[in-house]
Formats: C-alpha cells, structure tokens, sequence
C-alpha cells in the first residue's frame, strides 16, 4: 500500500464489516478493521456498518471505544454511516431501546426500523443530486429513515413520501440504506474526499 494512502477503518463490532473493507480497498484506501482506541487513533475516517445499532451501541462502551469515537466526532474526524450507523450518528432517535445511546454529530431524528421488519425489506432507485447519474441503486434492510433535521444537516436522497435516507453535515454522512451491498461506490468515494480534504487541512496524516 502507497505511503499516501487514505489511512481508513470500519468499526468491526457487528454488521457488515466485510463488504465496507472490500469496497474502501478496492478505491485504494488503505482499509482495516477497528476494534480498539488504538485502532481508532491510527486512522483519518471512519465507516459505521450496518448491523444492529444497540447491540453496536453496547459494544462500543464495552471495547471502550464509545467516548474517543464521540471525541473523533468532535474533532473533526470524517465518518460514514450506513443503516445503524446512521442511527449511530443520529443526535435523537425515534423507537430506542432503553439506556441506547449514539455517538452523534448529525443534527437529525431518526426512526428505528421505519420500514418494518426484515421480511418487508426493499430495494429502489434514488436520485441523489449531489451524485449525478445514474440513480442510486439503494437496498433497505430494516432500514431507518430520517425524519427530522436541523439548519446543518443536508437532505441528499428521499423516498417519495418524503422520508429522507441520506444526509450530510460537514464530513459525517449517513444512509439508510447498503451501497457496499449493491456495487455502489459514490457514497464511499464522497466519504474519502472528506477524509483526503481534512488532511489537506493539515489533520495528521499518520
């Protein structure tokens, strides 16, 4: 791997840890698994896998990684969030289970399992100006959905009801839905030019 190489992880406490690795090395990032503070503290950016959001919630305190994440968050670190990870990054959450926490950052509501459970799982196509085309080819697993925003936070993708399945503030984006599962690679490629312009901004470069 070059010596320049976007320096990047994917939390891998539960949920697709895999596909996100696959996807981040395939852009040329150098991509690897984070389990502990210390993993956390050599990278520029960070993926938050679809999974189960409590059960990610729970072991992120427990690996005792639950507070340097919260101060990444407020330090400027790049995150991508996709399905719980949104949840994760959510600052209010509709449907929470007791004592559940987030990370936070994002200045949004989000509503656990919005569409239902697994079994009412669906795919669609999105258009997402802010990506150009062709649409986004989005799948929902148990997905949540946005359903309220602040000033900051940037609506990029909707369904037709109006229920809002991306967002960005600053360099925290989040989908509600799986690209990694799917082939679609611009939300990871929009999630590195944050992590390759905080660098330019002279965060460490590692």
């Amino acid at each position: 791997m070059a010596g320049n190489s976007l320096r990047v992880g994917v939390l891998a406490l539960q949920g697709d840890v895999r596909e996100h690795l696959a996807v981040l090395t395939a852009l040329g990032a150098d991509a690897r698994p984070v389990r502990r503070p210390e993993e956390l503290a050599a990278v520029e950016g960070l993926v938050l896998p679809g999974g189960e959001s409590s059960v990610i919630d729970k072991l992120a305190r427990a690996f005792g990684l639950f507070d340097p994440i919260r101060a990444a968050i407020a330090d400027g670190m790049p995150m991508y969030g996709t399905c719980a990870g949104l949840i994760l990054l959510a600052d209010r959450i509709d449907g929470a289970i007791t004592g559940q926490q987030t990370f936070g950052g994002l200045d949004v509501r989000v509503q656990r399992n919005a569409f239902g459970s697994q079994t009412q799982s669906f795919e669609t196509d999105l258009a997402v100006p802010a990506l150009g085309d062709p649409p986004v080819h989005a799948v929902f697993i148990r997905a949540p959905a946005v359903v309220e925003w602040g000033p900051d936070a940037e609506p990029l993708a909707s369904l037709p009801d109006g229920r809002v399945v991306a967002v960005e503030q600053g360099r925290l984006l989040g989908t509600a839905f799986h690209p990694e599962s799917t082939g679609e690679t611009r939300f990871h490629e929009r999630f590195l030019v944050h992590v390759r312009e905080r660098r330019g901004a002279g965060a460490p470069a590692f």
